[in-house]
């Protein structure tokens, strides 16, 4: 399984990351990051394969996939 790791400071959340998520791992968090956006954050409980398709559409690199 691999290991997402999502950079809050860089986050903008845009959310075009999260349909691109193959399983549904992705959403948009409550929590405000130190720029007052709303970020993405991985879904701790769901499955994460590496295929590293959020990363390459987040336009900001915020998001870095670990297999």
């Amino acid at each position: 399984m691999a290991r997402v790791s999502i950079d809050e400071g860089l986050c903008k959340g845009c959310e075009l990351c999260i349909p691109f998520c193959p399983h549904d791992s992705l959403t948009i968090s409550r929590h405000l990051n130190e720029h007052g956006l709303s970020t993405v954050y991985f879904k701790e409980d769901h499955p994460c394969s590496g295929c590293k398709y959020c990363a390459v559409m987040c336009p900001e690199a915020a998001i870095e996939i670990f297999k």
